[in-house]
């Protein structure tokens, strides 16, 4: 009888290329993310350093304690402020641990609207927050954020115009599980490609719109494939006309004893 090993080692070097080319596509669609944002840290940079060399000049032109002390609070928040950014990019850039750990999804959430925030100014985007407390989840964060910031685009896109997006964070009634529904009011989805938009490739967008963001057909396969790596559920709701919803559910991690005396 011909032996099977041959086919067995067959396909272990199969799925093994196949695990190289997902790592491979996963870096891609992270890079992909990474320059996305590019132009509007770019920006936002700017502006910050506008702003420190306004008040580091009013600081020099004035003697008194009271305006110098307004200059250097000003050049204080505006440097935090910066700092908070660059190590967000930073954490977009590169893993920052390899494995997974507890991790406040607010928190994360917090860190990509900052690096958003001019951009959804920019094109009219009115960000309505509700974030409840929450459990944390055990997640990579530089993957979470990964999730993020390809969700918040998109529903930036569907808006052309401008218009609400909802994000709502909260634990479900038993703690077991935290939700985050992610809610635009834009153009929608049509019913026959609602089921398609997880597969590699696949896009409902003719291209990169002005910004240069969007239309790879990596991104959302992408959130599927990291938000179930994380024991996590997507589901998504659209409305031509009336606009989009995704939901997500992670795992909440028990919460810890406090420890005895």
């Amino acid at each position: 009888m011909p032996s099977e090993k041959p086919w067995e080692t067959e396909r272990a070097e199969l799925l093994e290329k196949i695990r190289h080319l997902e790592e491979r596509l996963e870096q891609v669609a992270q890079l992909t993310a990474v320059g996305e944002l590019a132009s509007t840290t770019t920006h936002e940079f700017n502006n910050i350093l506008t702003t420190v060399l306004n008040y580091a000049k009013m600081g020099i032109r004035h003697q008194d304690k009271e305006t110098r002390d307004k200059a250097f609070t000003k050049i204080y928040d505006a440097s935090t402020r910066a700092a908070k950014i660059t190590a967000t990019v930073l954490g977009l850039a590169r893993n920052r641990k390899p494995g997974f750990e507890p991790t406040d999804l607010v928190s994360i959430t917090e860190d990509v609207l900052l690096l958003l925030d001019r951009e959804m100014n920019k094109y009219r985007i009115c960000v309505e927050r509700d974030f409840r407390p929450v459990p944390e989840i055990s997640a990579n964060a530089n993957q979470i954020e990964q999730v993020l910031v390809n969700l918040l685009i998109n529903a930036r896109q569907a808006m052309p115009e401008g218009g609400r997006l909802i994000l709502k964070i909260a634990p479900d009634p038993t703690g077991q599980t935290v939700e985050m529904l992610i809610r635009d009011f834009g153009t929608g989805i049509p019913a026959d490609k609602l089921p398609k938009i997880f597969d590699s490739f696949y896009t409902t967008k003719k291209g990169p719109d002005e910004s240069g963001k969007g239309g790879t057909g990596l991104g959302l396969s992408l959130c599927k494939r990291i938000i179930e790596r994380h024991h996590g559920k997507v589901r998504v709701e659209s409305s031509l006309g009336k606009g989009t919803a995704f939901t997500l559910r992670f795992p909440a991690l028990p919460a810890q004893e406090p420890p005895r005396e």
